[in-house]
Formats: C-alpha cells, sequence, structure tokens
C-alpha cells in the first residue's frame, strides 16, 4: 500500500488564506486583528519560531507587535509587560514565546495572560473550556492536527484513535478534541504496555511522544491514517518525526511527512486563534474552520 502524504504545508496555506479574508473582513467593520508576541532572551529557535510567526500575521493583515526583552529580564517586569498587553483593546492575542529563561515562572507568566486573549489555548481557563466542551481558544499543534483531517476527508466520528503522548501541549489537548468530535480515544504513551499491539488496533494514530521513529511501520493497521506530530533532530542533523515514516508509508492509508506535516499547522492555527479571538473582542460573528472542540464551525 502506498499511503497518500497529507501536505501539511498546502493545508496550512489554505488556513492562512481563510484567515486573511476573515481578518480582511474585520478590518472592514474597524477591527484589526492585533497579535502581541513577547520574546524574552536570544535562543536561537525561539528567534527563528518568532520571525516565522510575524511574518505569517503580517501576511494575514495582523498588526503586530514584538517585544524583545533582554535575557535578564525580572518575573516583575514580564508580568507587568503581559499585564498591560491584557489592558490594550488592540492587541487580541497575547504570545509569550517559550521556553522562556530558567530564572523565570512561566507557568506564572502564562496564568497572568488574559484568557480571552490566549491565543497558544495554555491558560488553566481556556484547558477547563476545553475539557468541559465550552468555547475558547485552544492549543495550536493538536487544533492543526484535527484541521488537516478535516480538510484530507478523514472522519472522526466513530473511529478507533490512539494518540501517543501525554503533554499538555499536545496529547492531552488532542485527546479531548477527539473526543468531542466523537471518535474513541486511547491516549498512551512511551511505558504503556504493549503499545505495539494498542497502536495496531487504531484507525487513527496520533504520535506525539517525542522520541524519533518510535511508531514501527509494523504497529500500523493497514489502511490507517498517521498524523505524526514529532520532530526531532538526529546525530546527523536529519529531522525525522516519531513515526518510522517509510515504514509506515507502506501500511498506512494516508500519513503526514517530518517535515512538512503538522509542523505548519501550528502556526496556521495560531493565526486562526487569533482572528477568533479579535472578532470575539468586537462581538462580531464570522464564519471559520471546523473546531477540534465540538461544533460544526467556529463562531466568534
Amino acid at each position: 500500500m502506498n499511503a497518500k502524504i497529507l501536505d501539511g504545508k498546502a493545508i496550512a496555506k489554505s488556513v492562512r488564506e481563510d484567515v486573511a479574508r476573515r481578518a480582511a473582513e474585520l478590518a472592514a467593520r474597524g477591527t484589526r486583528p492585533g497579535l502581541a508576541v513577547v520574546l524574552v532572551g536570544d535562543d536561537p529557535a525561539s528567534q527563528v519560531y518568532v520571525k516565522n510567526k510575524d511574518k505569517a500575521a503580517l501576511e494575514a493583515g495582523f498588526a503586530v507587535r514584538t517585544l524583545r526583552k533582554s535575557a535578564t529580564t525580572t518575573q516583575a517586569e514580564l508580568l507587568a509587560l503581559v499585564r498591560q498587553l491584557n489592558a490594550d483593546s488592540t492587541v487580541h492575542g497575547i504570545l509569550v514565546q517559550l521556553p522562556l529563561p530558567k530564572h523565570l515562572d512561566a507557568g506564572a507568566v502564562v496564568r497572568a495572560i488574559d484568557p480571552a486573549k490566549d491565543v497558544d489555548g495554555l491558560h488553566p481557563e481556556n484547558v477547563a473550556k476545553l475539557v468541559l466542551g465550552e468555547r475558547g481558544l485552544f492549543p495550536c499543534t493538536p487544533r492543526g492536527c484535527i484541521e488537516i483531517c478535516d480538510r484530507s476527508g478523514i472522519s472522526l466520528s466513530g473511529r478507533r484513535a490512539v494518540v501517543v503522548g501525554r503533554s499538555m501541549l499536545v496529547g492531552k489537548p488532542l485527546g479531548f478534541m477527539l473526543l468531542a468530535r466523537d471518535a474513541t480515544v486511547t491516549l498512551c504513551h512511551s511505558r504503556t504496555n504493549d503499545l505495539p499491539s494498542v497502536v495496531r488496533d487504531a484507525e487513527l494514530v496520533f504520535a506525539a511522544v517525542g522520541k524519533p521513529e518510535l511508531v514501527r511501520g509494523d504497529w500500523i493497521r493497514p489502511g490507517a491514517t498517521v498524523i505524526d506530530v514529532g520532530i526531532n533532530r538526529l546525530a546527523d542533523g536529519k529531522l525525522v518525526g516519531d513515526v518510522a515514516f517509510a515504514e509506515a508509508s507502506a501500511r498506512a492509508g494516508a500519513i503526514t511527512p517530518v517535515p512538512g506535516g503538522v509542523g505548519p499547522m501550528t502556526i496556521a492555527m495560531l493565526l486562526d486563534n487569533t482572528v477568533i479571538a479579535a472578532a470575539r473582542a468586537a462581538g462580531i460573528e464570522l464564519r471559520a474552520g471546523p473546531l477540534a472542540a465540538g461544533s460544526a464551525a467556529v463562531r466568534a
């Protein structure tokens, strides 16, 4: 079997085009979506991520503000900046780039962000809304996984889904998103007993455990959909996912590559969360793409 390759770059481009259309509609009605990105320190990877986010947000028509702070910034100074952004009505989305320098409490910073502006979807209030099935802002990478399936015509309802990974960034929220879409979900991890047999039972496999090529080809049920969230750099510099791609492609019905699969969707869904937040702040209802938390469409 030759698996269909699910092109995350192309899907993300389509999402960004939808976001730009909705941002233009909002701007025409007096609200230009505003995104504030806070970068503390000079971590090279974070510098690249922020540059890419800024570029994508500008292309979507957002007002983008990048606030660069030194690595010596104190907790009090960072919290004061977050409070300032919370109070700024032109800012609809706040993103504090993680990881932060070790002397800063990232959890406290996330909790200080206004949940209505928490476009990363990490505030405890938004986590609770996801669990309760209420309207909120939800984590970008899990939303990207759902969006890939939706835009590729892959049904979730009634399907047996296995999520390998239990992080608060991906695994746990993705499990709740899948449950809200009527999938039957098994949430497991690298220490699950007989993990290969658990994965073999799945019609949908989501790998997000952070271990290079952990999921082997013979773990995959013939015809299953495989969404690989992992991105790992090997000693030779090669990027690989959490799934042994060549092996799995021989058995899967559809699969995401690494790179070029889930990765591009994260920024796309960040932009989507920002335009949703802007519309809600303005009291404007916009039609949007499928919502991972259950309803047929995102309603602003």
